[in-house]
Parts: structure tokens; sequence; C-alpha cells
């Protein structure tokens, strides 16, 4: 993964002001990158600890990524936020890249 948000600022920002895409799998906010900050797209993972311990947290993050880089992401003039769903960490990877494929969809990068 390239470019990922890492403020809090900016990661408040998306969270407030994206665009809501939701699968059953994902949740996704998106939000074009602001001016001046150049054209590269930014993505970030959050997991809450509703979905369960430390353990199932990571694992929905790590699949997550592995689906977004399989999706050709981080994609260009956006910063997108990926919340994991409780049944992202167990989905056969297909269903995942389904998910995101309406993501990619939506931000216009498919």
């Amino acid at each position: 993964m390239k470019s990922t948000i890492r403020s809090n600022r900016e990661m408040d920002e998306v969270l407030r002001a994206g665009a809501r895409v939701s699968h059953p799998l994902v949740i996704a906010l998106i939000r074009e990158t602001p001016p001046g900050r150049g054209p590269e797209g930014r993505v970030a993972f959050v997991a809450g600890k509703k979905l369960g311990n430390a353990v199932k947290r990571n694992r929905s993050k790590r699949v997550l990524r592995a689906a977004v880089a399989r999706a050709g992401g981080p994609w260009p003039g956006a910063d997108v936020v990926f919340i994991a769903r409780p049944t992202t960490a167990t989905a056969p990877p297909g269903r995942l890249d389904e998910a995101l494929g309406v993501v990619a969809r939506r931000i216009g990068a498919h």
C-alpha cells in the first residue's frame, strides 16, 4: 500500500464529509483529495471494537488491505476509509473483491 491516511484530522474529514458506499462486507467513505495535496489517492482501514478482540480486528484490516491491493487501490483523486463489518474477516476473497468492485465503480476507478 503506497499511501495511507495517517492523521486523525484527515481521517475525521473523510468520515465527516465523505460519500458513503455500503456493502454487506464493507463500508467505504470516499472523499476527493483536497486541493493542493496532489492527485495521489490514499486509504485507511478501520475495524471497531465491536468486531471482537485484537486478533479479529487485525485480521479484518489485513484482508481489506489485500483486497484493496488486488482492486488496484489506492485510487488517484480519492481518499477512501474502509470500515470492516463483522463478516469481513471470514469472507471468501472473491466476495470481498466483488465488494471492492462496487466501491471502485462508485469512485470511478472501474
